[in-house]
This record gives C-alpha cells, structure tokens and sequence, in this order.
C-alpha cells in the first residue's frame, strides 16, 4: 500500500530546519503503518514507544524534560542505541504521556538532531487540554483515509491513474465505464486502510464489510472510554444521525432533527469532541465569497460529514448490489454518499480552505467553497450526469471573478463560465486557474 503523505515525510526529513513531526488523524486511518514504512525506508533502525501500551514509560516526561535522561531511557526500553543520523524516533499515542507535547519542544530547542515522529488517535483532544502546547516548534502533517488516488494504486491501476495525472481527457473518455466502476467500487469500501488491503486481495464485499463494522464497533466503543460519562448519550446521537443529515435534500445540520427541541448549545461539547478527534468533519457556510473565506464564515450553519464513504455506506447499510447496480429507491441516498466522496477527496489537499454556500433570501445552495492558491470555487456535485446547475449559475453570476466547478459523470468540459470535472478526476481541481 502507498500513501501520498509519504512523499511529505521524504521532504521534511531533508529540511534543514527540521522539526518534530505531529500526525493528526482519527483512529486507524494509518498514521502507525505511516510512521514505521517510512522509518523502515529511510533509517537503519526505528526506536518505537506506544505510550498506551506502555504504562512504565507513560511517566517519562514528569521529572523533566532532560534529553538525555529521555533518550538513554528509550535506548533501555527499545534495547537500541540511538544514533541521531540513522534513528527514527516514533512516539505513537503520545497524548497518553503526561508532558509528552509539551516535551517536543525541547527536543526541537534542545536537540535538533534527532528525527522524531509523534502521532495520537485522540490528539486534538488532548491538544486543547495543554496549556503549554509547544507553538512553533513542531511540524504537522494530517492523515485522512486513503483518497481515490490512493485506491487506485492499491487496486494497481496505474495506469488509468496515469492518465488522470497526465489530464488526458480524450482517453480518459475512452475509459469512463472502468473509472466509473472503480469509483464504484470505492464509494462501497471507502479508504479506511484495513478495509482498502483487504479489498485489493480479494474483493470480498463481504469481508470489507465486517470490517467497516469492527471500525465502527471501536469507534462506539471509544466513546464510552476518552469520553466524559455525561456527553457519551449526545456523541453517540450526533454520530448515529450523520448518514439522516446528509440525506435531506438541503444537507444543512439541524439540531431539532437529532432530538426534538435541542439547540446548539445541547450538543456543542458532544460536537467539539467528535470532530476534535478527527471522526467528522465540520463544513460551515460563507455569507460570500472573499478573500479569505474565513472572514465571512458563519459559525451557526454547518454541514457534517463522516470520516469516510465507505463507512457512511456501511452505517446505512448499504448493499454492494444496490451501490454498484444502482436502484430507484437508492437515488436520494446516493447524493449524499457522492457528496462525501467529494468532500473527502478535497480533504486531502493540503491548504484547500472548504466551506458551502447557501442563499438566506432563497432556496440556492453551492456544495462547497474552496479557497485555494488564490482563488475561490465554487462547486456544485452531482450523482450522476445532471448537467443542470441552477444555483452554482446564479452564484456565478453574482460573484464573476470565481471560477466554476461541476463534478458529475459527465465528460470532462472547460466552458466559457464553467469546469465539469468528472467525479473520478476531482482532485485535478488543484491544476485549473482563474
């Protein structure tokens, strides 16, 4: 399996003012599979600590945050000598040390010298819980489930996935029918890593299954032991009315549609959690669409999504049969699952401020509001080959100087006022200019 972060890590080991790295990320999205590859690519040896299997070193950095004391303790613990030109220090689940962030910045003032890689499943929860967060002295790095890139390769598709590169648009005409199935196929598996290996050695829909429900077991599980007791009911009713929210046709949340009568202030703790430890994503709305769009984001409407589409086709129980051959009664339901598709592709561009719009005077509505190297797009997703888009027109016609996208089935076309892009090639966003 390959991950595109990988190609970040080669960077940031060369970099002359290295720092220690943090990945972020959600439970099992990959970030210790990450951390080791690249260690076992890159270095003659790797010195690991998981701070939550690990009570003994737990305390490590209570005393101080003395180096050498630190490293000659991992050295005992690991039965390695460390060697700051051939070691790859990982310190997985760091949150669970007390003082373990917080003792990176000493690494990085202190002892420059060495690599090291630090990673937790429920780190942005943590994070706020630190008052002395070392600001500026370490580097960040987000880990998402893998993107559709991703997929393709671990499906060794390289070749299409070449063409996508290369934007060679008649021939990827010619295989529309093998992307789209691919996309298909992805939209049902998703980019957990676990679910994505076990389906490029198989294709057992089945078995991709019962894994996207251990994952979805856990992460149930997971509420009721790092959450507080008293929000644990309110995680479990947010997480459970995902796959509802995105159905309605205006995806906008309600609150009132969770539990009757609840306000923001009923779930905001609940809300802060969920998205703190990277299980949902929270897309608020820009009144329009300016440089930056965080100026004109509006904090009281959102949209929320899933960590990843294959496990929002498993949480509505969603069969192979009907994803891959389609049904009538699947339709309405299947816009949701493209728009999270969408969102999770773009998630994995680095730098790419997303947010939607939506008009306060109509029913007009733009999927999503990108702010990236400079420019702002707009764009409209569809299922299936719709080339009906009536509000992201009306968008753009308001706000000419954007630039518009539509991703659908459709071909690929660059029009006088817009950009289809098909759904498969989506992440080719980053290569259009105004």
């Amino acid at each position: 399996m390959e991950r595109l972060a990988m190609q970040y890590l080669d960077y940031w080991k060369d970099k002359e003012n290295r720092k220690p790295m943090i990945i972020r990320g959600g439970r099992q999205v990959g970030k210790t599979w990450l951390m080791k590859e690249f260690g076992k690519r890159n270095y003659k040896q790797i010195a690991y600590i998981n701070f939550e299997s690990s009570k003994l070193l737990k305390n490590l950095f209570v005393d101080d945050f003395d180096i050498k004391r630190i490293i000659s303790v991992i050295q005992i613990e690991t039965e390695l000598q460390i060697n700051s030109e051939n070691t790859l220090i990982v310190f997985d689940e760091i949150q669970e040390a007390d003082g373990g962030i917080t003792a990176l910045k000493y690494f990085c003032e202190n002892a420059p010298q060495y690599h090291i890689v630090a990673a937790g499943s429920l780190l942005g929860i943590s994070l706020h819980k630190h008052t002395s967060f070392p600001v500026g002295k370490v580097d960040f790095i987000d880990l998402y489930p893998l993107n559709f890139t991703e997929f393709l390769m671990a499906k060794n598709q390289q070749q299409l996935l070449g063409l996508l590169r290369n934007k060679d648009w008649n021939l990827i005409k010619q295989f529309k029918v093998k992307y789209i199935n691919l996309l298909k196929q992805y939209y049902y598996v998703g980019g957990m890593p676990e679910a994505v290996l076990s389906f490029s050695k198989s294709e057992d829909y089945h078995e991709v299954r019962q894994i996207q429900h251990r994952i979805l077991t856990s992460y149930e599980q997971d509420f009721s032991k790092y959450a507080p007791t008293e929000i644990v009911p309110r995680i479990r009713m947010l997480w459970n009315a995902i796959p509802a929210q995105l159905a309605k046709e205006n995806r906008k949340f309600i609150y009132s549609a969770v539990k009757k009568g609840s306000r923001a202030k009923d779930f905001e703790i609940a809300l802060s959690w969920l998205t703190d430890c990277g299980l949902v994503h929270k897309v608020n709305r820009v009144a329009k669409p300016g440089i930056p769009l965080k100026a004109y984001e509006d904090f009281n409407a959102f949209k929320l999504y899933a960590v990843d589409v294959g496990l929002l086709a498993a949480m509505g129980n969603i069969s192979a049969k009907t994803l891959l051959k389609g049904s009538v009664i699947f339709e309405e339901f299947k816009g949701a699952l493209t728009e999270q598709y969408v969102l999770q592709q773009l998630k994995t561009i680095r730098e790419m401020a997303i947010y939607y719009w939506s008009s306060k005077k109509s029913s007009g509505e733009v999927d999503f509001v990108l702010q990236y190297n400079g420019n702002i797009y707009p764009v409209e997703v569809k299922a299936e080959e719709n080339v009906q888009a009536k509000s992201l027109k009306s968008f753009k016609q308001k706000y000419p100087n954007t630039k518009a996208i539509r991703t659908s089935m459709s071909d690929y076309r660059d029009d006088a006022w817009l950009t289809n892009l098909p759904l498969f090639a989506i992440q080719s966003l980053t290569a259009l200019s105004i």
